[in-house]
Order: structure tokens, then sequence, then C-alpha cells
């Protein structure tokens, strides 16, 4: 499954994450994987490639993909609900959980929880943003994006370096304060905080904002992964 995902063979060949460059890789069941595997995307997360060493000699593999995965909360998918009730023991919960290693969360930009659509949700009339409207959105701030860093080879924001995104993502001083507390009261990584900078300036770029604004922030730090 490890060669499948990160590529490699007698005769190094790419994998999925690399048949997945500049598209998406949405892992179904994400805890399912097992944890070696799961790790080995930790690199390429960061670096946008993929080294696969042999005896004779070592090949790097393209590997910018926007990853998604999809997971319960708990081996019975019940934890959250609100209608049925969860048969799983703790141990089994945090046994399930711990799958997915901090360091392996900490690369991953948005945790979002989706909660089971109850029926009155399903047959109600009132109509979401269509389909359309959000890719136009999506489609401006990426041209945005190209634009604002064609000068140093960079296409969109989660490209750029620790030093790039202060550079390109400044925030207020109210906004750093906010930042600020939230680095100290979650513990964040360095990481999760460039992170975050640059999540912030994405979120204003879908709202066509020339600046990052303090909602913009706030927002971004709603997406990280909730303390225990």
């Amino acid at each position: 499954m490890g060669v499948a995902l990160v590529g490699g063979g007698t005769w190094p060949k790419p994998g999925e994450i690399s048949l997945a460059h500049r598209g998406i890789l949405f892992l179904d069941e994400f805890p399912e994987f097992p944890r070696s595997v799961l790790e080995n995307l930790r690199q390429p997360l960061e670096d946008g490639v993929i080294n696969v060493s042999r005896a004779t000699g070592t090949l790097q593999f393209p590997a910018k993909f926007v990853l998604i995965g999809a997971m319960n909360p708990c081996p019975c998918g019940y934890l959250t609900d609100t209608e049925r009730q969860c048969v799983c023991l703790p141990g089994q919960i945090i046994k399930y959980q711990k799958k997915i290693s901090g360091p392996l969360l900490d690369r991953i930009d948005l945790h979002v929880e989706v909660p089971k659509v109850n029926f009155d949700k399903l047959t109600e009339e009132t109509l979401a943003e269509d389909s359309v409207s959000i890719r136009q959105r999506v489609e401006a701030a990426r041209q945005l994006q190209i634009e604002r860093f064609k000068c140093i080879g960079v296409v969109a924001n989660a490209e750029l370096s620790s030093k790039q995104t202060s550079e390109f993502c400044q925030i207020d001083d109210k906004s750093l304060q906010l930042l600020k507390r939230a680095v100290s009261h979650f513990g964040l990584s360095a990481r999760s905080y460039f992170r975050i900078f640059k999540l912030a300036r994405t979120i204003a770029d879908l709202g066509a904002k020339e600046s990052i604004e303090f909602d913009h922030v706030a927002e971004a730090l709603q997406y990280r992964p909730k303390a225990d």
C-alpha cells in the first residue's frame, strides 16, 4: 500500500501522490490506512516533492497536491450523533483517533466536523450558494494569487515559505494579538502559526479583500484541530 501511495518498486514509478500533482488526493476512511503509510505523507505535504531511495540512487517525484481525508469520529461512527448512541469503548475511540499522528494533523490546514444532516434540512427549500458562484469566487482568488506571486515563482498561498509568508501575509496589531493568545492557549506549533497566516490570506482572497482582516484570522483559527 505504501508503494502505491508514494511510489517505488524495483524500477521506481510515481505513486498516487505524484499522480495527484496539482490536483486532489482524496483518502476516505483516513485512520484505516496503516500509520506507517500515512506518515509517508509528511514530507510531500511540507516540501511538495517525494524522494524514493533505492540502492542505485534516489529519484524525486513532484507531489504538490491538495490532501482531503475523511474519517468517522470513532470506529462505530456515532460518537457525535445526537440520535444514536456510540457503542465504542473509550480506549477504542482513543486508539482510532490516534492513528493519525500530531505532526501529520499539523500539516492539514482545515479540520471540519460535518454533523449528520437531519430530515428537515434535507427537505427545506432554502438554497445554499450555487456551485457556479463558488467556482467563480475560487477562480478569482486563484487569479489574484497568481498575479501577486508572479515574480517569485509561486502560484498559491499554500506554497509560500515562512519568509515569504511574513512578507505577503501581514496583519494588523489586533489580529496579531488574537493569534498570539491562540498560540499560547492552544500550544500551536511554528508550522501552525505560518499556516494560519496563509489560510487567513486565502479567506481574504475569497472575499476579494486586499488586506487580511481580524475576522479572516479568527476564521482561520477555527479550522485548527480542536484540543482534547
